[in-house]
């Protein structure tokens, strides 16, 4: 069964960005996570869905 989540360094990598990027993003709250214990995480799905958002985003006038 493959994991449906990822961490800080693998969405980092997976969108070309520095992981404190990721960690900025998190803390205002303007990417999809999730905390269990201290650990961050993402669902490879909602991760998809906001590329997907903030593709269309940048479409609106």
């Amino acid at each position: 069964m493959e994991r449906q989540t990822m961490t800080v360094k693998e969405v980092a990598d997976f969108l070309g960005v520095h992981t404190d990027t990721i960690y900025a993003l998190v803390k205002e709250k303007q990417i999809p996570h999730l905390k269990i214990g201290t650990r961050i995480l993402f669902t490879k799905e909602s991760i998809s869905l906001w590329i997907q958002d903030q593709e269309y985003s940048s479409l609106r006038i």
